[in-house]
């Protein structure tokens, strides 16, 4: 039941993100008011369907922008993108890409097909946090055009969920497009294809290797309002919490590691012991009832 209330509400999420079906009839994306706020989630700007902007494009347009600003005497310090990332970061840490993530419920979606299924090495989960780096801080503030803008490399060059959400529709609407189409296109529609396999065989690949969102969000996850607390004397080390876990974790290895992404599966359905609370400002929440199976086996 509970596993049933968070895929309504990452399909309500997904539906909210991207209700601006206007876009069947004009070919063009919507541009109106709600577009100047971001959502939780990784979610493209340039959807024909997308309602409101992403949060990485618009970070990356504030670093791409801030040369010209200084040179302008107009510092521009985006308070808004970065007020609006801390303070979802600080109330749930990762708490959106379990929950509220359009991208990532594709992600799960695609893992039910029934395949043979990999491990991502765990060394891959720290590249996110060189992309979000370079990629979305370093390059738009240092590589700079003939007017001192900077460009929104992420977006541009990598993004999977833009090229799925907005690249390829976009293609389809308007044919007069498909002649710009090169090298950057193709770059990333394989890198969208690699993660659709991957989806496939592996859990969340893009949300633990990749995402320049979810890595801004784990600075959060120890500090958060809402987090988890692990009872050891409790734990029998059933490991069921790291089989039922969408990024692979352990919860004994660690109660708010920098992946967990708060879908609290291993809180409601994994753990029957008492070994894993969650605590909302400091205040824990009743845990699973232990059974006596539990009781026998400590």
């Amino acid at each position: 039941m509970r596993n049933v209330l968070r895929r309504v509400i990452q399909v309500v999420a997904t539906f909210v993100t991207n209700s601006s079906f206007g876009f069947i009839f004009t070919h063009k994306i919507y541009q109106g008011t709600l577009k100047s706020f971001c959502v939780p989630g990784l979610n493209c700007y340039s959807c024909p369907a997308a309602t409101f902007a992403c949060p990485i494009g618009a970070l990356q347009f504030l670093f791409a922008g801030v040369r010209p600003s200084l040179a302008s005497a107009r510092v521009h310090i985006g308070s808004f993108v970065i007020g609006f990332l801390g303070s979802i970061g600080m109330i749930a840490g990762r708490f959106p890409c379990g929950w509220l993530c359009p991208f990532g419920f594709l992600q799960e979606l695609a893992y039910k097909i029934r395949t043979p299924k990999i491990h991502i090495p765990r060394i891959l989960n720290y590249l996110k946090y060189v992309i979000l780096a370079l990629f979305v801080v370093i390059l738009p503030l240092t590589v700079l055009d003939a007017f001192g803008f900077g460009s929104t490399w992420f977006c541009k060059y990598i993004c999977p969920a833009g090229t799925l959400e907005a690249g390829l529709p976009l293609m389809w609407l308007d044919p007069n497009l498909r002649h710009l189409i090169g090298f950057i296109f193709y770059n990333k529609l394989a890198i969208l294809i690699l993660f659709l396999v991957l989806m496939v065989l592996t859990r969340r690949p893009f949300c633990r290797t990749v995402c320049p969102l979810g890595a801004i969000y784990s600075f959060f996850n120890k500090v958060s309002l809402v987090r988890m607390r692990f009872v050891e004397e409790n734990c029998v080390r059933c490991n069921q919490c790291y089989r039922d876990c969408p990024m692979e974790l352990k919860f004994y290895e660690g109660a708010n590691q920098l992946n967990c992404i708060r879908c609290f599966k291993c809180y409601t359905d994994s753990c029957r012991f008492g070994a894993i609370r969650l605590e909302v400002v400091g205040v824990n929440l009743p845990t699973q009832k232990r059974s006596e199976h539990a009781v026998a086996t400590k």
